[in-house]
């Protein structure tokens, strides 16, 4: 048994975790990064660009570098920066720039200085972070688990994460579970201390204190499919955010976002499917691409958290 943190970051970043395998996320699970999705994002991502002044975007945690490919192609004139745990994805057009990552909270190095648009989509949810539970006496004690997903409860949580506990997620009941903010909450600072000028945005799963899960969100996805929480490196190990405890700038959803950015389209009159049927595809499939990514029950709740320099 040990502590779920260790456990994750064993199962995701270690020498045979899951994010370094060879078909990658999209292998398992899809994204706003993927496919037509990634083709609107990347217009979002372009147009936050244009309000921050800045002609470079750094993506981090980006898989395989999907929604950079689908910048290439809409914005050749942008700098290109993808950062990720695995080498250099041969399919990416030679002039985008690429930096590995050790994994987790962890950043490269060579990532300091920068004058851009750093975009974290979808990272932070994947930094293990401590998980604990209401006993049933009412303390909060941290949870272990092995390597096929069996749990039990270990020490009380003490220091620096039950003071984050207190503050941000408290929890009395027996029963009620906590995934502590704070190590995301570091990644996320740190992440911010890399860029000079610009703008850095964590678009990810979250929650706010008014309305933290009692039981968590702690959950797994395989070959599309939600699954039981294992660390043996054969899923992804995903847990939402506690978006208020970052303290950034700015905290919207991807719905409120979308539309103040003017993208949002209403679906084409009909008639044009007789008279112009290439047209009135395209401009569907958009409407639809963009339904999907402002639904506020779906992609729309994501929460995009903003911090300017």
């Amino acid at each position: 048994m040990r502590t779920w943190r260790e456990a994750w970051q064993d199962a995701l970043y270690g020498p045979g975790g899951f994010y370094r395998r060879g078909e990658g996320p999209a292998g398992h699970f899809t994204t706003s990064t993927h496919g037509p999705l990634g083709v609107v994002l990347a217009e979002v991502v372009a147009r936050l660009a244009e309000e921050a002044g800045v002609c470079r975007v750094v993506d981090v945690a980006c898989g395989r570098g999907e929604l950079l490919g689908h910048l290439h192609e809409q914005r050749p004139d942008l700098e290109l920066l993808g950062v990720d745990v695995v080498d250099r994805p041969a399919q990416l057009a030679a002039d985008i720039d690429w930096l590995r990552s050790p994994g987790g909270p962890d950043l490269p190095d060579e990532l300091r200085d920068l004058d851009a648009l750093v975009l974290a989509h979808e990272w932070l949810d994947v930094v293990p972070c401590t998980v604990a539970q209401v006993d049933d006496h009412g303390t909060l004690r941290e949870v272990l688990v092995d390597d096929d997903g069996h749990e039990q409860l270990g020490d009380e949580v003490t220091g620096a994460d039950r003071n984050w506990a207190d503050a941000w997620w408290p929890a009395a009941t027996p029963g009620d579970r906590v995934e502590v903010g704070r190590q995301r909450d570091d990644a996320w600072r740190n992440l911010l201390s890399r860029n000079r000028t610009g703008v850095t945005i964590a678009a990810d799963y979250g929650h706010t204190k008014v309305s933290r899960p009692a039981h968590g969100t702690l959950t797994a996805y395989r070959q599309g499919m939600v699954t039981d929480p294992r660390p043996d490196g054969t899923t992804d190990l995903t847990a939402h955010v506690a978006m208020d405890s970052l303290g950034a700038d700015e905290v919207v959803t991807q719905r409120e976002l979308v539309h103040r950015l003017g993208l949002a389209a209403a679906t084409p009159d009909h008639a044009r499917a007789t008279t112009d049927p290439l047209g009135y595809v395209a401009d569907f499939s958009r409407a639809s691409t963009l339904h999907a990514l402002t639904d506020g029950r779906g992609l729309g709740g994501f929460h995009w958290a903003i911090n300017r320099h």
